[in-house]
């Protein structure tokens, strides 16, 4: 029996010891070039597109690289720190892309839809502070549960920039409701 639990102890302990550190500097160094080669390829693919179809490609293609060095530094050096790099880099490259593509519309489309795409990236962001926060507290006794309120704040806030912003289009009496409702909705005063 003391013998199956120093075994399963010895198991355990090289399983984590193998798992952070999986990725050696050579491997490394080749995915980061690998990461490289693929976004200029991709940029390379938006030379034959025109107008915003070229700004969206070419973002798209930023956005990708960003998240693929974000992923593999968390990769490489596995820490709570390097997990939120990631998430916020995932973050900010669909919200770079959807601002990209808002510009295809006009008046106050677009503006509900650069609004929708701050409020998305907004609600990745608390999420992201949120996880931190849980991969914190298990090594330093982080704060979840003022993580978690503070993230339900910034989503409800961002969500009700997005409402007040569709009701620009309306006027009136109209307009008031909407703007009173969405006040209503998201707890603003």
């Amino acid at each position: 029996m003391k013998s199956k639990l120093i075994m399963l102890t010895l198991a355990v302990s090289c399983a984590f010891t193998g798992h952070a550190f999986a990725m050696t500097k050579e491997d490394y160094k080749t995915q980061k070039d690998r990461v490289a080669a693929e976004y200029k390829a991709s940029r390379d693919k938006c030379a034959s597109l025109t107008a915003n179809a070229r700004d969206v490609c070419q973002v798209e293609a930023k956005a990708a690289e960003k998240v693929a060095k974000a992923d593999l530094e968390a990769q490489y050096k596995p820490s709570p720190r390097n997990d939120l790099k990631l998430r916020e880099a995932r973050a900010e490259g669909s919200y770079d892309v959807a601002k990209e593509k808002c510009d295809d519309l006009a008046g106050n489309a677009k503006d509900v839809c650069v609004k929708e795409a701050k409020a998305a990236r907004a609600s990745a962001k608390a999420d992201a502070k949120v996880a931190k926060a849980s991969a914190d507290s298990k090594d330093k006794g982080g704060n979840v549960a003022g993580a978690r309120k503070e993230a339900a704040e910034e989503k409800s806030e961002a969500q009700y920039k997005v409402a007040k912003e569709r009701c620009d289009a309306l006027s009136g009496n109209a307009k008031d409701s909407c703007e009173k409702d969405a006040k209503a909705k998201f707890g603003m005063k």
